[in-house]
């Protein structure tokens, strides 16, 4: 039987969390709220707060988004825990995946229930135009689904052959 990629991919997950909260700590210690730090001529760094989801999906509501979005990462994390016991390690692009999405929503699940919101610091912008601000864990889930995506592209025409 193969060697699941379950070890590997909860390690690589846990790393990404670790790299997710020790940048936010700094980002909460060193940056000011809202006020940009000119790091290159397109990245700042900028202390944000978001209550919400992607984009600030919900973040208007008065608090029951919150927990709302706990249960949502909650219940992902908990498939994709699934899903990685399932996958040979043999997989590794697709278990690569999985535990950036894991280490990712796992990041900011752990904003929302210490803080109550997701702290995001990393804001792109070029010609007066913003990205949303984002961090570490918003890559690592980013990165992820591009990984998925790529491996899925790949069984894809290996199966049309």
């Amino acid at each position: 039987m193969a060697t699941s990629a379950f070890k590997p991919g909860v390690l690589i997950a846990a790393a990404l969390v670790a790299l997710d909260q020790m940048t936010k700590w700094l980002a909460l210690t060193l940056l000011r709220p809202y006020e940009p730090v000119e790091v290159l001529p397109f990245l700042n760094l900028r202390l944000a707060f978001n209550p919400g989801a992607a984009f600030s999906f919900l973040a208007d509501g008065d608090g029951w988004q919150r927990w709302f979005f706990v249960a949502v990462a909650l219940a992902i994390s908990a498939y994709l825990l699934v899903w990685l016991r399932g996958l040979p390690r043999s997989d590794w692009l697709q278990a690569l995946g999985v535990a950036g999405v894991l280490g990712g929503a796992v990041g900011n699940l752990v904003d929302r229930l210490m803080l109550g919101v997701v702290v995001d610091f990393i804001d792109l912008h070029l010609a007066g135009w913003h990205w949303p601000t984002f961090n570490v864990a918003d890559s690592a889930i980013t990165v992820g689904v591009v990984l998925l995506l790529i491996g899925l592209f790949r069984e894809s025409r290996t199966c049309r052959k």
